[in-house]
């Protein structure tokens, strides 16, 4: 994971199962046959993430009903351990990573408990002390996201999963903005850069609420090593994340656009590549005859011209041409010869 040559794509799925198993099984088939490297879950028990008086979001209140309240409407997003595991163990058969994000210490547990490697800490609880702490001690990989947070904040967590006992090496920093969808003019994507310059031992990724799927792409071209999307079955179901997610269809485009810019990135060495070396000859110029040249007459700006195609003697030694007799007699569109050493 998060190695620089190849982008760790996640299908964030997050709650757009609607509290069903069987949907949730549905996109972990849709994930793997996208392409993508994981399918991401979120683990949470409502009543330990929101009291009952706890507002919805916007966004939330704009996809979901007027009367049903923030702990209501997760109280139907919760999938319980044993759902749990019916996932691991699909994505397992299947070849795709399983990932989930834990909102609360029971839901840290209950991952720790199906032996998960990576744990993911989502915007909301970047400043979340005691959590931070619980994740950073267990010694696994860890994706932060950092909607809402400032530099500051970024670095007092690392500090925190750093004084836990994590590596920071084992940490992917998710430069993210927490609308849904993200206006464009938010999206500041050139702030993943200043994260990695700012904490150079940490990888760097980006999680995207965006409609579309450009600016995950400029992610990837700008160095993100991991790249998270949220995904539904259709946008037009009921629940919270639907119209801020990418269809099965775009979740493919995404996969194979990444993977073809990573291809189209490739080392950085300027060379001319197998594919171009055939139309060298064709594309570029050699220096001709723009008339008949006696043997013996000076070659000048008026009896030679350059044209296609490049198989003679390269434009480049215009100069070392000009002012010299011909060797013999030259005919028009006739390739220009150096006179041959002696």
């Amino acid at each position: 994971m998060g190695k620089r040559n190849r982008t760790y794509i996640i299908a964030e799925a997050g709650v757009n199962h609607n509290g069903s198993l069987d949907l949730a099984m549905k996109m972990v088939a849709v994930a793997a046959d996208a392409g993508a490297d994981a399918v991401k879950f979120q683990t949470f028990k409502a009543e330990k993430l929101v009291i009952a008086a706890a507002p919805k979001a916007e966004y939330q209140r704009a996809a979901t009903s007027d009367d049903e309240s923030q702990l209501e409407m997760l109280r139907k997003l919760e999938l319980d351990f044993a759902a749990h595991q019916q996932l691991q163990a699909e994505c397992a058969r299947i070849g795709i990573d399983f990932l989930s994000t834990p909102f609360d210490m029971e839901s840290v547990d209950l991952l720790c408990d199906l032996g998960m490697q990576t744990f993911k800490i989502p915007s909301g609880e970047i400043t979340n002390l005691p959590l931070l702490r619980k994740i950073g001690g267990l010694g696994k990989r860890i994706i932060m996201s950092t909607g809402m947070a400032d530099m500051d904040e970024i670095s007092a967590a690392l500090d925190v999963l750093s004084n836990a006992g994590t590596v920071l090496a084992d940490v992917i920093v998710l430069h993210c903005n927490t609308e849904y969808p993200t206006p464009m003019e938010d999206v500041n994507l050139r702030a993943m850069l200043t994260i990695q310059d700012a904490f150079p031992a940490v990888s760097v990724g980006y999680s995207d609420h965006t409609p579309g799927v450009e600016v995950a792409l400029a992610a990837v071209a700008l160095g993100a090593t991991v790249v998270e999307k949220h995904f539904t079955l259709d946008r037009k179901m009921e629940g919270p994340d639907h119209k801020a997610s990418l269809e099965p269809g775009e979740l493919g485009t995404l996969v194979r656009s990444i993977r073809n810019i990573e291809l189209a990135l490739g080392d950085g060495v300027k060379r001319v590549t197998p594919s171009e070396e055939k139309n060298r000859s064709v594309a570029r110029k050699s220096i001709i005859a723009r008339c008949n040249i006696r043997k013996e007459e000076i070659f000048t700006a008026e009896n030679i011209e350059v044209m296609r195609p490049g198989t003679g003697v390269s434009p480049m030694r215009w100069d070392e041409i000009i002012g010299t007799p011909a060797f013999r007699d030259f005919k028009p569109g006739e390739f220009i010869e150096m006179a041959p050493e002696s």
